[in-house]
């Protein structure tokens, strides 16, 4: 008779990694039960159909004794990892900006139904977390940001945020608000240039940086910050900042919630160094995990040269992000009127 395998119960660690294909290998499974891993990342090209993506997020979560966190960038619009067998077609947020302005009260309804589209359905495929809403001013200059961001106005994208937000809990999944204190007002993209912000931190706090003060009570479960250098502020990026990271976004404005890096692989956190340094510096300035994507010989070199341990509080955090409660499998959720309704408001938007 053959004994199930049992894997030793580790709390999450402080790195979230990726896999490169649609299952998992023999080399990811044990690097996923290294005891510094605490998530994976999936990608497009995690997906293949509904039911691969379910089988793979199940094997993720069984490879050792207590579930590692899934997460996924997966905002809407042309930042959405998985389109096809049947996972709908979500708005960019600039397109709920654009309604508000038309109406806000319908903007806010569509944008929690919003959430809680995008967050049900991946829920009904085993993912625990996507990482939104951009929370980004739209300055209509950067790149990389673009028609992800809600609005032009801190008041407007806070409000529609927490909409949103509010939506993604219906269906038990916490929320990720990026790219801290804000990337919308430079044109540069930090995946291959080192973006430089020269405004005041005065200037910064009262635009770019409110939204986090006003949804930093409790309503946003993570944060991520910029890999954007503020002058003015602190030599290095937000990301390896202590002063941004300790000492604005959990002094000044009190939060509590997770605090992830950005890709550590990014050009705009190349300051930092290795990847090591990088990691490092991440988690020095008060970062609780760490992203190391598209490049598993870092990951691997960072896993075998890291020497840290998480504060119990931080362990705490990163819990906190796994989902609220069960949610229904793929079938089950198409049978739910709500989220019949919700879904055909999604393509009344995207259409138009």
């Amino acid at each position: 008779m053959s004994k199930s395998k049992k894997h030793h119960k580790l709390p999450p660690g402080p790195v979230m990694v990726d896999v490169a294909g649609t299952t998992l290998t023999k080399k990811e499974k044990d690097r996923l039960r290294h005891p510094l891993v605490g998530g994976v990342i999936l990608f497009a090209r995690n997906f293949e159909n509904r039911a691969q993506l379910t089988a793979l997020t199940r094997k993720i979560h069984a490879v050792r004794g207590e579930p590692l966190l899934i997460a996924v960038d997966h905002e809407g619009g042309r930042v959405q990892r998985f389109r096809e067998d049947g996972f709908t077609a979500l708005p960019a947020m600039s397109a709920l900006g654009q309604v508000w302005d038309r109406d806000p009260l319908l903007a806010m309804r569509l944008a929690t139904e919003a959430g809680y589209v995008l967050a049900a359905e991946l829920r009904a495929c085993g993912v625990d977390l996507s990482f939104t809403p951009v929370l980004d001013l739209d300055y209509g200059v950067s790149k990389v940001i673009g028609n992800r961001a809600f609005h032009r106005d801190a008041r407007v994208v806070a409000m529609l945020a927490r909409a949103l937000i509010q939506g993604l809990a219906l269906a038990g999944m916490a929320a990720c608000g990026k790219h801290f204190p804000g990337h919308g007002f430079v044109q540069a993209d930090s995946h291959h240039e080192i973006p430089v912000d020269k405004r005041s931190l005065t200037e910064i706090l009262r635009e770019d940086a409110a939204p986090y003060g006003w949804l930093g009570d409790g309503v946003l479960s993570s944060v991520m910050p910029a890999h954007v250098i503020y002058p003015k502020v602190d030599s290095q990026p937000a990301g390896f900042s202590r002063r941004w990271v300790s000492e604005i976004l959990r002094g000044k404005l009190g939060y509590d919630g997770v605090v992830f890096s950005d890709d550590l692989t990014m050009e705009g956190a190349s300051v930092a160094g290795d990847i090591l340094a990088r990691a490092q510096a991440a988690l020095g300035a008060g970062c609780d995990m760490v992203l190391v994507c598209n490049r598993p010989d870092l990951a691997d070199e960072l896993l075998g040269r890291l020497d840290v341990q998480l504060a119990p509080e931080s362990v705490a955090r990163i819990r906190r992000l796994m989902p609220a409660f069960s949610s229904p499998d793929w079938d089950g959720l198409q049978a739910d009127s709500r989220y019949q309704h919700a879904r055909r408001l999604q393509s009344q938007i995207v259409s138009g």
